[in-house]
């Protein structure tokens, strides 16, 4: 087919549809800015690679407890993007992948705790695979790092963190939610294999221990960052998260701030600033294995 052909039936086709329908009475409305008439067409259909299990990094031990950090997205899927005065943009994989290499080098300077990332470059991994190496891995505990965007809206700021539920803890979350889990769509990531019914199962065979020691270390987050760390008046939140629905493992979201406000910007992009939040999760990992350690010796 000619380029001139394919113009023509460019041109024609949507003509004759409309002259159709004015024929028969039929009302066609236009679609105009606003009114959501968005379309989104993955580009490619990408099968994902086999899931490859990281290095453990720390003490040779295998019964010293053991973190996976997330680094959110990653690759060609950029997540949030914020712009300064400049025309700079910043971009959420960027900024997730430099806290997690933060986090990760503050507790082996710390010691006695094992670390593994789930990517440690810009690489693009599959939400599915996130919370399955945490498992393979038989971590105690999984972080997963990211950083939101709030549009136009500049004045919203500070950090929260998520568990898991089912019941969205507000709008908001909910929003958030349903963005993070599309991710591998709107990218082309597609695993062959998965059955559309495995969130749900996973969530089913969640174990409440494994929810209830989740809710401590968010408590012990929040617990350790005040006074250092600016939190979102409702830092609490819970959603229907996929990376979070490891059923043997306690799993959160921290969400560091907002790439769309100033002043987080300025704390998510510095050295200064990421230290800040490596010191104050890693120091909340600290507290959270001890007392799991002490409870497990009271129970001896």
């Amino acid at each position: 087919m000619s380029f001139r052909t394919l113009l023509l039936m460019v041109l024609l086709v949507p003509a004759a549809v409309l002259g159709g329908a004015q024929v028969l009475g039929v009302v066609i409305p236009v679609p105009h800015w606003g009114r959501g008439y968005v379309v989104e067409v993955p580009l490619d259909d990408a099968v994902a690679e086999p899931l490859i299990l990281p290095k453990v990094a720390g003490p040779d031990d295998p019964s010293r407890p053991l973190v996976v950090i997330d680094a959110g997205h990653g690759g060609r899927d950029p997540g949030a993007i914020g712009v300064d005065a400049d025309g700079r943009k910043f971009a959420e994989k960027d900024i997730t992948l430099a806290i997690a290499l933060a986090l990760r080098d503050e507790l082996l300077k710390i010691g006695g705790i094992r670390v593994a990332l789930t990517r440690e470059d810009d690489r693009i991994l599959p939400l599915p695979h996130r919370p399955e190496i945490a498992r393979q891995l038989e971590a105690d505990l999984f972080i997963s790092i990211h950083a939101d965007s709030a549009g136009e809206r500049s004045d919203v700021s500070g950090a929260s963190i998520y568990t898991l539920s089912e019941k969205a803890s507000s709008e908001a979350a909910a929003r958030f939610a349903a963005r993070e889990n599309d991710a591998d769509r709107l990218n082309g990531l597609t695993i062959e294999g998965q059955s559309a019914a495995v969130s749900a199962i996973l969530v089913e065979l969640s174990q409440q221990r494994t929810q209830e020691d989740a809710l401590e270390f968010s408590g012990l987050v929040l617990r350790e960052g005040d006074k250092r760390l600016a939190f979102h008046p409702q830092p609490r939140r819970a959603a229907a998260l996929a990376v979070l629905r490891a059923p043997d493992v306690p799993s959160v979201l921290f969400e560091s701030g907002f790439v769309t406000n100033l002043t987080d910007r300025a704390r998510l992009t510095t050295r200064e600033g990421r230290a800040q939040y490596a010191a104050v999760l890693a120091r909340a990992i600290q507290v959270y294995f001890a007392r799991r350690s002490s409870a497990a010796e009271g129970g001896e």
